[in-house]
């Protein structure tokens, strides 16, 4: 049998609030790694408090990757997320160091280890094209049109996704062929390196919404609605015509807050809707994570001797 001399790497995957961001740190501080953020509002500048982006005292613990690479109006792709990532695998690897890969971002894993389909870039008229469209006569008009264009793919996204949305509408304008087509093609670009994936995950659920709960509420003393207006004041964020649309505000936590402080609702209600929109995030994550058939499932805090010992034998 051959030997796999493919450089290693640790995928440290999750649901929100299950302790990703303690266990990369700690494992980088171990094995002398260097941690590739995995996850779609980190990337983000401006989005810190709301998206428990690694404060200072945290980076300076251990080198992070792919933190504050954009600005909240603007796009960024997971095709784009994939070339920036492997960029700094290929670093780190360079450097003698071992890639820790941490967060919770499903199709942001899947397209850096996986690969993805073949398809154009995106197209930044034709994205205005579309954008100009929706504003005048909505997006679900949008995703009807994309129904008869392409079914299959409209059977997926849901009339009130539209970065989805535009995206699939966006393929089919500049190749003719329905975005359903594409993502049958075999995917390219598959990391080089060797993965142990460690999901964390408390046992109990009701574990997990106590912990979404109480960290929801310790970014609230933190100053999350202080952050949001700081966003919502920006020149260019005035703007967008519709903020609510942009993948950034539509970020758990940040659409509940926008709204909140466009007059909808009670401080109350603004609280219990964000805790109940994290659940349901978790609750999607956890969907995707048993799909990953080849990855080590860990309590973090009943398991971490376990755990440990699980790393310990993939660096032998």
């Amino acid at each position: 049998m051959a030997i796999d001399r493919r450089p290693l790497a640790i995928a440290v995957m999750g649901p929100t609030a299950s302790g990703k961001t303690a266990t990369a740190i700690a494992l980088a501080r171990q094995l002398g790694g260097e941690i590739v953020s995995v996850d779609s509002a980190l990337v983000y500048r401006g989005l810190d408090i709301g998206s428990a982006k690694p404060d200072a005292s945290e980076r300076a613990q251990a080198p992070h990757h792919l933190l504050d690479l954009c600005d909240p109006w603007q796009a960024y792709s997971a095709a784009g997320f994939a070339a920036d990532a492997r960029r700094a695998v290929e670093g780190i690897v360079a450097r003698g160091k071992v890639p820790i890969l941490a967060g919770g971002t499903g199709l942001y894993f899947r397209a850096l280890l996986q690969g993805l389909s073949p398809m154009p870039p995106a197209d930044e008229g034709t994205r205005a094209e579309l954008a100009a469209e929706a504003a005048e006569r909505g997006w679900p008009a949008l995703h009807a049109r994309l129904a008869r264009v392409d079914p299959v793919a409209a059977a997926r996204i849901h009339a009130t996704d539209p970065q989805r949305i535009q995206r699939a509408l966006e393929v089919h304008r500049l190749t003719g062929r329905p975005i359903s087509y594409w993502q049958r093609l075999p995917a390219e670009g598959r990391l080089p390196v060797r993965t142990l994936k460690l999901i964390l995950a408390p046992r109990e659920r009701a574990v997990l919404h106590q912990r979404i709960a109480q960290r929801f509420d310790a970014m609230l003393a933190q100053g999350f609605l202080d952050e949001v207006r700081a966003l919502r004041g920006l020149p260019q964020m005035e703007q967008v015509p519709a903020p609510l649309d942009l993948p950034a505000i539509r970020s758990v936590g940040y659409r509940q807050a926008w709204e909140f402080l466009d007059g909808v609702g009670d401080a109350a209600t603004f609280r219990d809707k964000a805790v109940f929109a994290t659940r349901q995030l978790a609750k999607r994550q956890l969907t995707w994570l048993r799909g990953e058939l080849d990855a080590r499932w860990f309590d973090p805090h009943v398991e971490q001797q376990r755990l440990t010992a699980a790393v310990a034998a993939f660096m032998a």
